[in-house]
């Protein structure tokens, strides 16, 4: 009992640091303050506003149960282990390795301490030089980051695709939902560089290829951005599935450039020409609020990264699969030996590390 009841000490200080660091207890004000806007009369006269209002409410109702109901838990196992009562050793042994499990994960979640950490976002490829071994690359990468999404229960949604000529993806921009989704992935912008034999090629010569992978924000929903008409050209075009198949017989979609950025958004995953449209002008409207933001706010440079060429001497992470295997972050110089691991969607220790750097984290007690 005396080890457990240490055990649950060390959890209840963590937890009570945590607390402090996030300041729960204004988040549960604001909590009661927004319930008490939501209930009073008129509230939905302005569907917009209300929605908004709405978006943060739960948000916030959600962080803030999350941590009253763990420490709830916390004090109920220790008043538990305070009566000595042996026939509850297994029981208790068992509560306090969930709870360990728990306070590490929403740990973690701390380290996310940007504006827009925990809002859904948009995660784009891009095939570099290198032809069909670059555009195989960026399928891989497509693979890894789905599969990682699949294991933090997030929802992916291809938004639009562009198949390679012979093998693999030209590009893919897909929208990611759920938890921290922004958050998690942001630590991924950037040229992501791989070394390995090529089956392509009949001389099994080694190869480098590269792909450049951008992630932003989606805040579209919570921004208000004026886009005049006059700054669009709007292509329709026929959708298609992978390799050309499929292809629609109506040109359901769209292309939009924005011509005074220059920016180029498309979809073609929806079912109709409006679907894909309003899809398409959300993340128009995403990638205008993250261009101001870079404009008026250095610091807001981190929302996106920095806009490099694919190719040498910019990638920010290696998988090397030949002649060894190893994958290494460059901006953090973290590493693992299980380069297959990797590929299959083991990223959090990246992250938790590229997290890490970007808070400049000092030592705190941990488990």
């Amino acid at each position: 009992m005396d080890d457990l009841a240490e055990k649950l000490t060390n959890l209840q200080q963590i937890v009570n640091l945590l607390r402090r660091r996030l300041d729960v207890p204004a988040k549960a004000l604001k909590v009661a303050q927004l319930e008490e806007v939501a209930a009073a009369p008129g509230f939905w006269d302005d569907t917009a506003v209300a929605q908004a209002k709405m978006r943060e409410l739960t948000k916030l109702r959600d962080q803030v149960t999350v941590w009253e109901a763990l420490s709830r838990r916390l004090n109920d196992a220790i008043e538990l282990v305070e009566l000595g009562d042996e026939e509850l050793l297994g029981d208790l042994s068992r509560e306090v390795d969930v709870l360990e499990t728990q306070v590490a994960e929403l740990e973690f979640e701390t380290l996310f301490s940007g504006q827009y950490d925990d809002e859904d976002c948009i995660l784009a490829i891009h095939a570099g030089a290198g032809g069909t071994e670059a555009q195989d690359w960026a399928q891989m990468l497509e693979r890894m980051f789905m599969r990682w999404a699949d294991s933090h229960k997030l929802v992916v949604d291809i938004v639009d695709e562009s198949s390679g000529d012979e093998a693999g993806l030209k590009s893919v921009m897909m929208a990611v939902k759920g938890s921290y989704a922004y958050g998690r992935l942001q630590s991924e912008r950037g040229v992501h560089r791989l070394v390995r034999i090529s089956p392509y090629d009949s001389s099994s010569r080694r190869h480098t290829s590269f792909a450049k992978v951008e992630v932003w924000p989606d805040v579209a929903e919570d921004i208000e951005i004026e886009i005049d008409e006059k700054d669009l050209r709007i292509d329709r075009f026929k959708a298609s599935g992978a390799g050309g198949q499929h292809v629609q017989k109506n040109e359901t979609a769209v292309r939009i450039t924005h011509l005074p950025t220059g920016i180029v958004v498309s979809c073609q995953n929806q079912r109709s020409l409006t679907q894909n449209r309003e899809v398409a002008m959300k993340i128009l409207k995403a990638q205008l609020f993250d261009l101001e933001q870079r404009k008026q706010e250095a610091e807001m440079a981190a929302l996106k990264g920095e806009d490099v060429d694919a190719g040498w001497g910019s990638q920010i992470r290696s998988y090397v699969l030949h002649p060894y295997k190893m994958v290494k972050d460059h901006r953090t110089n973290f590493e693992v030996g299980n380069a297959q691991a990797v590929l299959d969607g083991r990223l959090d220790e990246f992250m938790e590390a590229y997290l890490k750097q970007k808070v400049g984290q000092t030592e705190e007690p941990t488990l």
